[in-house]
């Protein structure tokens, strides 16, 4: 019998959307077919809660999928010092500090992007990108939904890129 996410993602209080995508896969199985980065990122960081440079290079690589939108330097560059970070060529006081700057620059969804990049929220930097772009899209409702699943599935290809299963701490599942 396959080892289904079902009771991790029971115990772990997981969004009903993703339970129901998710329940009857196995860790493979759902990253192989999962579209939505923001679910990766936070069943990584579930099991994963000590690889904090990892998951932080992944969630910065999704914010930057919304960098256009950014406009103040500070953003820009918390994104940059998050991707410095998670490949260890930046301190953890420097992504701090970097995430305390965008947070005094703008209270946008860019800077909410970037904060999660830096480590504030393990799902956010992929959520808050899709809802960026979402917003970015304007009255046009189609559009945006369409702009949304695309950049849900954009992320998601992030998070495979750079969360590989190898990496993953499958005994907590």
């Amino acid at each position: 019998m396959k080892k289904t996410l079902k009771e991790f993602l029971e115990k772990n209080h997981a969004c009903k959307d993703g339970f129901d995508f998710a329940k009857n896969l196995t860790l493979e199985e759902f990253l192989s077919t999962c579209e939505r980065g923001d679910w990766i990122l936070w069943l990584f960081a579930k099991t994963n809660p000590n690889s904090l440079p990892e998951l932080t290079l992944a969630k910065a690589h999704c914010a930057n999928t919304v960098r256009e939108l950014m406009k103040d330097e500070r953003s820009i560059k918390a994104v940059d010092v998050a991707i410095a970070f998670g490949e260890g060529k930046a301190t953890r006081e420097e992504l701090d500090n970097a995430a305390d700057a965008t947070f005094a620059a703008d209270a946008t969804f860019a800077a909410a992007v970037v904060a999660a990049a830096a480590g504030a929220d393990a799902a956010g930097a992929a959520t808050f990108a899709a809802d960026a772009t979402f917003a970015a899209a304007g009255a046009d409702a189609a559009g945006a939904a369409k702009k949304q699943k695309q950049n849900q599935k954009q992320t998601a290809d992030i998070c495979r890129k750079y969360l590989p299963l190898e990496i993953w701490n499958q005994n907590l599942i």
